[in-house]
């Protein structure tokens, strides 16, 4: 069986405050590695205080210009993560999803 990757956002960013997208850049490119593998990623949301739109959209969203969403299903679980800030995950994850179906729509 295959070993999980935990990749914890406070660790990655160095402090409570996710919501710079560079930082959400670095969480990115550790997902995308960990997906690529075909490891299950594991993203704890412990110790953040303060997250982001810009932040999810850089370290979650743009997996879904990669990954198709039953890979990213299948393979990310978030822990962790307060009420509030899941239905924002839920929101940037939709908005990911309608902007890749058709990037082009966008340039209209």
């Amino acid at each position: 069986m295959q070993k999980n990757i935990e990749i914890s956002l406070f660790e990655v960013v160095g402090s409570p405050l996710c919501v710079a997208s560079g930082d959400g850049q670095k969480v990115y490119d550790r997902l995308e590695s960990g997906l690529k593998s075909g490891h299950r990623v594991v993203l704890s949301f412990h110790n953040v205080t303060t997250l982001t739109s810009a932040f999810l959209n850089a370290a979650i969203g743009q997996l879904y210009g990669t990954f198709d969403s039953e890979q990213i299903r299948s393979l990310l679980e978030v822990k962790d993560i307060e009420r509030d800030d899941l239905e924002l995950l839920k929101r940037v994850i939709e908005t990911a999803k309608q902007y890749f179906q058709d990037p082009d729509k966008e340039n209209r």
